[in-house]
């Protein structure tokens, strides 16, 4: 069985279908993409509805009519299905359209590079592409061969055969969570990170650590309170700072978040920040030479 009989299945014409395998060049984009399909859809989409050159044409010429089968290439050789979607039309953009949406500015933080300033003056088609229902319960499970040459990033399903490989039970998108001790995260990577993550940190209290590579400095912080770790590092998430009056000012983008100590979950808050302040004096991450102002 092929990608084309799943589309004929479902009475899609594989000539009208685009066929895309995601596979970033930005290291960054690259370990979140996964991620974002679940957590972020709309960022996700937002990576594949502007496009350039003969691919641009390509979807320009199915607007109103086609569909984008979207695949990320997790292994060399295979694909990853992300969602079929409808391409309802395009508008054009500039620069400045297309720099000021908040979608956009997001695939910044992952690494995603902005327009070249030589193409700056000139306009590209934001399409309109709308994820269908269409197998949408096998995103993140179905997985297809992808037809060589392995450079060729974009194919029309009429044109080459994508061999169904297998549907596993569970998303090969929702990565498993690592060892406390081995999870560093980015700042951008913080706001992303996939639910069952999100739950487990939600159960851990204990202390954490930021390290600003710019210039070397850490902040040491524990979590003891409301959802634990994950709350506290929700408010980096959102504000980058966490009101801490040390991290005012710094670019977030630079923080690295890991754990130090997890505690158990009937310690005191006092008993927490006791525990805290031991890593603070170890660490030596107390002004001026690090990053906690007391």
């Amino acid at each position: 069985m092929t990608l084309s009989d799943l589309l004929l299945k479902q009475n899609i014409d594989p000539a009208q279908v685009i066929v895309m395998r995601h596979s970033p060049k930005e290291k960054e984009m690259k370990k979140v993409m996964p991620w974002l399909v679940h957590e972020k859809p709309e960022v996700f989409n937002a990576y594949q509805q502007s496009q350039s050159g003969l691919v641009e044409r390509a979807l320009n010429q199915l607007a109103g009519t086609g569909y984008l089968a979207s695949f990320i290439g997790m292994k060399p050789g295979t694909a990853v299905f992300a969602g079929l979607y409808r391409i309802r039309g395009a508008v054009p953009v500039d620069h400045k359209q297309f720099s000021s949406m908040k979608v956009n500015q997001s695939l910044r933080s992952f690494g995603v590079p902005d327009w070249d300033k030589k193409d700056r003056g000139k306009t590209c088609l934001w399409f309109d592409l709308e994820l269908q229902a269409t197998y949408a319960h096998w995103i993140g499970k179905l997985e297809v061969g992808w037809p060589p040459p392995a450079i060729k990033w974009w194919i029309h399903a009429d044109k080459k055969e994508a061999p169904v490989l297998s549907i596993s039970e569970e998303s090969r998108f929702a990565e498993r969570m690592p060892d406390w001790r081995e999870l560093i995260l980015t700042w951008a990577q913080l706001r992303v990170i996939p639910t069952s993550w999100r739950t487990a940190l939600s159960h851990w209290r204990g202390v954490y650590f930021i390290h600003d590579v710019s210039d070397g400095k850490g902040y040491v912080g524990s979590a003891s309170g409301s959802e634990n770790l994950l709350g506290r590092w929700q408010n980096y998430a959102d504000g980058g700072d966490g009101g801490n009056k040390l991290l005012l000012g710094r670019d977030p983008a630079k923080f690295r978040f890991s754990i130090l100590q997890i505690v158990a979950h009937d310690l005191s808050s006092s008993e927490v920040v006791a525990i805290e302040n031991t890593w603070k004096s170890r660490l030596h991450t107390r002004g001026p030479f690090g990053l906690n102002n007391n």
